[in-house]
């Protein structure tokens, strides 16, 4: 097994916490993103994920002007969504503004392309939700076209045409961008056919059930004739001084999140004992650096992926909190994964 696996982090940028119970303003938690981010450079966090979302309980709506803070306030880490709704974005736009991003990070800038789970950017940027299907199918196949070729002529029903246009800024090299998969055999198929490298969105449940989409993935690429490209997955979790504290720290905040999320999709209410058993058995990475570093490692090589980034936000959480399992994740589970592949 490599031991150049990458460990990275993501943020929705879920409205953080005071110490009293009541929610920090969307600047208050903006800034908490920007520092974060600090700390994951500092402590040796390959990539940080910056999600964008459009409703109350989160406070990144744009997150490529956060990726910008973040970039003039870092050396290393490397910089891209968790996701990008390309449904509701303009491709044209969207590769100028990551074309930036990567000339001011210097090479850092990664986009990750998805639907995204919520559909509140649709009535907000007036799009149609029977066009659900046939948007992101089209502005993915046009923006992949951009991130190909330099001259790209398109024509489909979502905007307008384009006839051998060039988009600028030109970009120093390619621009890398992934494709989130949640989990079908039609999503893996079109990471495969448009060329993009796969990152798995792995939210509840065994990991291991995810194998057959990674074996797809890699028979996808044999039959085609090319090299497989890389395979991510992202999970929720925290890290905490002792299994005890991080189940602690974590459990307010998730709830209130699964909670608020459910009520709208028909979820009974969160259970403790669902909580604990996720952490036992399921997608859940929380508990001390040792226990966090063992159930990665054990993911990556049960599913042989090249990228783990742990969504390290959940609800109300404070920033200390936060800062802190970091900090833990960054100079304590990484080194800790890289000796258990080594």
């Amino acid at each position: 097994m490599t031991t150049q696996i990458e460990l990275g982090l993501d943020t929705f940028g879920d409205v953080t916490g005071n110490a009293d119970g009541t929610p920090q303003s969307h600047a208050e938690t903006l800034r908490n993103v920007v520092a974060e981010a600090v700390m994951a450079d500092q402590t040796g966090v390959d990539f940080i994920g910056i999600g964008e979302h459009h409703r109350a309980d989160f406070a990144i709506s744009a997150p490529e002007i956060v990726m910008a803070a973040i970039a003039a306030k870092t050396q290393r880490l490397r910089i891209g969504t968790a996701v990008t709704v390309l449904s509701s974005d303009d491709p044209v736009r969207l590769f100028q503004r990551f074309a930036t991003l990567d000339a001011l990070s210097d090479g850092r800038a990664e986009l990750i392309l998805g639907r995204g789970s919520f559909t509140e950017s649709f009535p907000l940027f007036g799009f149609a939700m029977r066009d659900y299907e046939v948007l992101f199918e089209e502005k993915l196949d046009l923006l992949t076209r951009l991130l190909r070729d330099e001259k790209v002529s398109w024509y489909g029903r979502t905007r307008a045409e384009l006839k051998g246009q060039v988009v600028y800024p030109r970009p120093e090299r390619p621009l890398k961008a992934w494709i989130g998969v949640g989990g079908s055999p039609e999503s893996v198929l079109r990471a495969v056919s448009h060329g993009l490298p796969m990152m798995l969105a792995i939210i509840g449940g065994d990991p291991g059930r995810f194998k057959p989409y990674v074996d797809l993935y890699n028979q996808a690429w044999e039959q085609v004739g090319t090299p497989a490209l890389p395979i991510g997955v992202h999970s929720p979790g925290h890290v905490g001084p002792t299994d005890a504290e991080a189940r602690a720290r974590f459990w307010p905040g998730y709830k209130t999140m699964h909670d608020l999320i459910g009520g709208s999709r028909g979820w009974a209410p969160l259970r403790i004992q669902d909580f604990e058993r996720e952490i036992e058995h399921g997608s859940l990475y929380v508990g001390s650096p040792e226990t966090v570093a063992k159930k990665i490692a054990a993911t990556v090589r049960k599913l042989g992926v090249q990228r783990f980034d742990l969504k390290y936000s959940a609800g109300p959480q404070q920033p200390g909190v936060l800062l802190d399992g970091i900090e833990l994740y960054g100079t304590k589970v990484i080194p800790m994964v890289r000796d258990m592949l080594a």
